[in-house]
């Protein structure tokens, strides 16, 4: 598949969440990203999102004007509204990491900077990838990265979101050691017709976590199928072993954590309990849900090193 210089680029637009942490802390970043597509001869028009959860139609609408290339500025919440937008269409999606964790970002191997990103763009090569369909009660979204139900849900429901603008990812370990002494509420997992029990379900297609830790150690965007990783346990207490089991690399060996693989997730609560749902990083509502993917859903833009490693990797059978 060849790089970015075999594709048109003459109609392309940054959209981008002007109140992203890693854009308000950073303001000149999008103008020497801006002056850095210029330099490759990628001419930009700067669209700001309206607010949360009008990305999707601001990249649909752009489309439909003639957009040939999305570029989505902002944290992996802004870039799965952008993508929700774009889903079967030829037009490629590029990333430039402002966020919070940049979960995505880390995943395809992007430097953190976003103008360095911008400056590399030429080098991308396009890859169609698969998406997660999580079907809810009353909608459905499309994920990139993840989708989590329990304690990873409730821990992001719960989040103080003036910590997080002013310490970033820390916030989340604050709230996460908040919970530790909670009851937590365990429910059904069905994956592809077989029965599961868990207090936190990562329906994951990436391996990072977070940006700091891998917990879906054979997930791959490459692969049509979710990796699935259940964790059991009633109280909040259970999980200081688990996290210093994924810290280690070793949480898929220990008792009371499963593995799994599959085309299709169901997650059902026990009668009268709520149960949080998080779709990369924003909640998105509560159980029940199924998670189906979409194979060949949209064009992402990734660097050619992340790719040749990728396709690598996926050659060779995923092992739990």
């Amino acid at each position: 598949m060849g790089s970015l210089e075999s594709l048109h680029a003459e109609n392309a637009v940054i959209l981008y969440n002007p109140t992203a942490r890693g854009l308000s802390r950073r303001p000149r970043s999008l103008q020497s990203s801006i002056e850095a597509l210029a330099r490759q001869g990628i001419s930009t028009t700067l669209v700001a999102t309206k607010g949360p959860g009008t990305a999707t139609a601001q990249a649909r609408n752009l489309i439909e004007s003639g957009c040939d290339l999305i570029i989505a500025a902002g944290g992996d919440g802004t870039i799965n509204e952008v993508a929700n937008g774009m889903l079967h269409t030829d037009v490629p999606l590029a990333i430039l990491p402002g966020g919070t964790a940049n979960v995505l970002a880390r995943e395809i191997r992007l430097p953190l900077p976003m103008e360095r990103v911008a400056g590399q763009l030429r080098e991308m090569h396009p890859c169609r990838v698969a998406v997660g369909a999580l079907q809810m009660p009353s909608h459905q979204r499309m994920f990139l990265c993840m989708t989590g139900a329990g304690l990873d849900a409730e821990i992001v429901n719960r989040l103080n979101l003036d910590l997080k603008a002013a310490v970033g990812k820390f916030a989340y370990y604050v709230c996460g050691f908040g919970q530790v002494f909670h009851p937590l509420t365990e429910f059904q997992v069905m994956v592809d017709g077989n029965p599961y029990e868990a207090s936190f379900a990562l329906i994951s297609r990436v391996r990072n976590y977070g940006g700091d830790l891998e917990i879906a150690r054979g997930a791959s965007l490459l692969r049509d199928e979710f990796e699935i990783v259940l964790f059991r346990g009633t109280i909040g207490a259970r999980y200081l072993p688990y996290l210093l089991g994924v810290a280690l690399g070793r949480a898929h060996r220990m008792r009371g954590c499963s593995v799994v693989r599959g085309r299709s997730v169901t997650c059902t609560p026990p009668a009268g309990s709520d149960v949080y749902v998080q779709i990369d990083g924003e909640v998105a509502g509560k159980l029940p849900v199924t998670a189906d993917i979409v194979p060949a859903a949209l064009t992402l833009l990734v660097p050619p090193r992340y790719l040749a490693r990728e396709q690598a990797f996926v050659a060779v059978p995923a092992c739990a």
